[in-house]
């Protein structure tokens, strides 16, 4: 396998990490939703879990210096993460599976149009407070 060039990386994702403050939840949610889009685990240590696919990973950590108990997405920071999904059929199957995993599916009465009309997706939001949009490709983009 060849890797690209560091001018080719320059600007992708390299990991992105969420501070949350119960990990077995987290592992629970975060792991079941990166597993059906793909990721693989990667790494596992004793507040944290990662999981890889190609080049960048998404990791859960519960760090002792956590300063709140619940993340919110309206503040300052991180509104939400969006993942693309292959197809309407993926789309309804993760957004029926969710709710067992620790899901909650946002806009429910807009669903799967919240982003707009020719915009289909599914915007979960988990226990702690973290929002997840599942983007089925489409030609419009959302309005921020």
């Amino acid at each position: 396998m060849l890797l690209p060039s560091a001018t080719e990386r320059t600007g992708q994702i390299h990991h992105i990490e969420l501070w949350v403050p119960e990990l077995a939840a987290a592992e629970r949610s975060w792991g079941w939703l990166l597993e059906r889009l793909g990721h693989l685990p990667y790494q596992r240590w004793a507040h944290g879990r990662s999981w890889r696919r190609g080049e960048s990973y998404v990791v859960v950590e519960q760090s002792p210096d956590l300063t709140a108990d619940h993340h919110d997405r309206r503040r300052p920071g991180l509104n939400h993460l969006a993942f693309h999904v292959a197809d309407r059929a993926a789309l309804d199957s993760l957004a029926a599976e969710a709710p067992s995993y620790g899901w909650r599916l946002l806009y429910p009465d807009r669903h799967p149009y919240a982003g707009g009309e020719g915009h289909r997706a599914a915007c979960l939001e988990d226990a702690a407070g973290y929002e997840v949009e599942l983007v089925v490709e489409s030609m419009s983009m959302p309005s921020p």
